[in-house]
């Protein structure tokens, strides 16, 4: 290029001044970019909000969550809970002062569990029973004295008194060994047996006392009263046989009030008519 054609472009370009080059974005490139910024802190603000919301009301704060509070000891609950699946604690107990309840629309089951998860207790309260399945359930006062214990041997009534209030009373199908049966107060007492034998057995004895009333002993075929080394007493101011058979008697002594007892060989008693000597050998007849 001549020297003169390049000074001439350099003085042209000198003289329409330095050309500015935009750098950015414009238009509406810019507007979707301030509106995507914007929508940006709302939902920023929005969750906020609702973050704060869920914290208001599901009661948040330092030492726990709503009615759960992070104690030292462990968890403190308030008021009524619902658990979906398994409880494991260790312990669960009330606030001092306060009852514990245990409420399920079906059954509360409580598992008591050894090293190999194996289930060695169980209490299951049900809507018709409630069953526990252990190898020795016990029962015991505040002093610790045994009122009720069963297991697979035998059931232990520990209680100085056991009461029956059924109308019925209460059956047992096999021996029950007690040392003393009685009724309550102005209350009767009947042991009865409907059909089979009921047998009382003691090896000193046995004693039947009525202190204010009667004593009565019934039965449909025979009454028998053994004794095989000792005898048998009849101590009272009036012994009655009303229904002993009466030996039969002449018309003369139709109107006499005074028997004689009389006994058979085979031991059997009946009544003959008194006389001026014994009449039992007269009527000897009635003993076969």
């Amino acid at each position: 290029m001549p020297q003169e054609q390049y000074a001439h472009r350099s003085a042209m370009q000198s003289s329409e001044g330095p050309q500015v080059y935009k750098v950015g974005i414009y238009g509406w490139r810019k507007r979707c970019l301030y509106f995507f910024v914007l929508l940006l802190m709302i939902l920023i603000l929005v969750n906020l909000a609702m973050t704060i919301w869920i914290l208001k009301v599901m009661n948040f704060t330092i030492d726990g969550m709503g009615n759960l509070r992070i104690t030292e000891k462990g968890l403190k609950l308030e008021g009524d809970s619902e658990f979906l699946k398994p409880l494991y604690a260790k312990e669960i107990r009330s606030r001092p002062g306060n009852p514990l309840y245990f409420q399920s629309a079906r059954n509360v089951t409580v598992n008591i569990l050894n090293e190999k998860t194996k289930v060695l207790t169980r209490l299951v309260t049900g809507p018709q029973a409630v069953e526990a399945h252990s190898q020795k359930f016990e029962v015991k006062s505040l002093s610790g004295k045994l009122l009720f214990s069963a297991d697979d041997n035998e059931v232990v009534v520990g209680a100085e008194r056991l009461r029956v209030l059924g109308a019925e009373g209460t059956v047992f199908p096999k021996s029950i060994e007690t040392p003393s049966v009685r009724a309550d107060p102005f209350k009767e007492l009947r042991l009865e047996s409907p059909t089979r034998s009921l047998v009382m057995e003691a090896p000193k004895g046995i004693e039947i006392n009525a202190e204010a009333g009667n004593m009565e002993a019934t039965c449909r075929t025979e009454l028998r009263l053994e004794s095989k080394d000792g005898e048998i007493t009849l101590n009272a101011a009036n012994i009655r046989l009303p229904r002993l058979p009466l030996a039969s008697h002449s018309s003369t002594g139709s109107r006499q009030k005074i028997y004689e007892l009389c006994v058979c060989s085979n031991g059997r008693l009946f009544l003959s008519q008194a006389g001026a000597s014994s009449t039992c050998q007269i009527n000897t007849s009635i003993c076969s």
